[in-house]
C-alpha cells in the first residue's frame, strides 16, 4: 500500500521560509516521479513543482520559480519543497503526488496547510 505523508506546513509571515517534507512508502521511490501541488479552497489544484526521475529534470510553476526548490533523498524515500521568500498568495494546502501514469498522478498525500500572513 502506497502512502505519502506530508509535514512541515505552518503559519509564517511574508518573506519567511518553510520546508515541506513528503515521506513515501510502498513504492519504488528512486524511480517515481514526485511532484508538489497546492490548492486554495474553491479553486483548482495547481502544479507547483515536479522531479522527473527518468531525465533528472525538475520543473517549476512560473509563480514559484526562483523561490521554491524541490529536492529528494532516495535513501530516506523523502521529497522536500524548500519555500523561500514566501508571499501571501502562497497560502494553500500543499499536496505531494507520486507516480505519473496515464496522464495523472496515481498517489496523493493528505496535504499540509501553509499560511502566509502579511
Amino acid at each position: 500500500q502506497v502512502q505519502l505523508v506530508e509535514s512541515g506546513g505552518g503559519l509564517v509571515q511574508a518573506g519567511d521560509s518553510l520546508r515541506l517534507s513528503c515521506a513515501a512508502s510502498g513504492l519504488t521511490f528512486r524511480s517515481a516521479t514526485m511532484a508538489w501541488f497546492r490548492q486554495i479552497p474553491g479553486k483548482e489544484r495547481e502544479f507547483v513543482a515536479v522531479d522527473n526521475w527518468y531525465d533528472g529534470n525538475t520543473r517549476y510553476a512560473d509563480s514559484v520559480k526562483g523561490r521554491f526548490t524541490l529536492s529528494r533523498d532516495n535513501a530516506k524515500n523523502t521529497v522536500y519543497l524548500q519555500m523561500n521568500s514566501l508571499k501571501v498568495e502562497d497560502t494553500a494546502v500543499y499536496y505531494c503526488a507520486a507516480v505519473y501514469t496515464g496522464g495523472q498522478y496515481r498517489y496523493w498525500g493528505q496535504g499540509t496547510q501553509v499560511t502566509v500572513s502579511s
